[in-house]
């Protein structure tokens, strides 16, 4: 029985070694199945359009638009990365989601209210307007390069999604914006604390394309009774910069 114990007890010594041994090769940075986490800083720029029209001939009907420049958003985001990447030598391809939530917000302020519709007599005087993007997610594919065996640039193309809440004056609604998103990356193995764990560090810009957001809150409907009516669209921006880390723990090859 004890020689039994004891053979038990070897195997298990040799198969703990083996282990070491392969955890201190390591996957190269990005190969494998792969979670992260990342904080950074995100801006952008918001360019609104706003179209009147009026049945009447007061020929108060018009167009404004931020044709240069528009209003910015900056704040802080913090989220987290899923994927799976293949290492062809010293070619490298893989897939990737994301989702992130901040404080990324632009707020205009006024000493004095403003009525959007000054015919509708329950339109309230507006001194704040304000939007926040609450989260944002999005799936990507990546193409990348290893320039030595721990340091991996990549770039990566897919599409984000972002929830927006715009809010004035006691009224609340909740927009979506989308469009295509590129970014870059570096990630290297930080081989002395885990040699599947990674830094990495990169940007992400997105264009949200032209979003409708007629008739926001119930007191500013897109057509009134007079048949007065305002038509509005947000066409937007962002950028992102962020760092973060990323841990290796699976390749699909292993079960084969």
């Amino acid at each position: 029985m004890k020689k039994i114990k004891l053979l038990i007890t070897a195997v298990a010594m040799v198969g703990l070694v083996s282990s070491s041994v392969a955890s201190a090769d390591g996957f190269a940075p990005g190969e494998g199945l792969y979670l992260g986490g990342f904080g950074g800083v995100g801006t952008g720029v918001v360019q609104p359009k706003v179209t009147t029209a009026t049945t009447d001939t007061s020929g108060l009907g018009g167009t404004f638009e931020a044709t240069e420049g528009g209003l910015g958003l900056t704040g802080f985001e913090g989220g987290g990365w899923i994927g799976y990447g293949y290492k062809m030598g010293d070619v490298y391809a893989g897939l990737e989601g994301e989702y992130a939530t901040g404080d990324v917000e632009f707020k205009l302020t006024s000493d004095t209210g403003i009525q959007v519709n000054p015919s509708d007599e329950q339109t309230e005087s507006i001194t704040e307007v304000k939007a926040t993007k609450n989260w944002t997610g999005g799936a990507f594919g990546r193409l990348g390069l290893y320039v030595n065996d721990d340091t991996l640039f990549s770039v990566r193309g897919g599409v984000l999604v972002s929830e927006f809440d715009v809010s004035y004056t006691g009224f609340s609604e909740t927009f979506y914006g989308g469009g295509p998103s590129v970014g870059a990356s570096l990630t290297s193995r930080i081989a002395a604390i885990d040699p599947n764990l990674g830094i990495r560090i990169g940007a992400v810009y997105t264009n949200y394309l032209t979003a409708p957001v007629s008739g926001l809150g119930a007191a500013n409907p897109a057509t009134t009774s007079d048949g007065k009516s305002s038509n509005s669209e947000v066409t937007g921006s962002a950028l992102s910069a962020r760092v973060g880390l990323t841990y290796s723990f699976f390749d699909v090859n292993s079960l084969f």
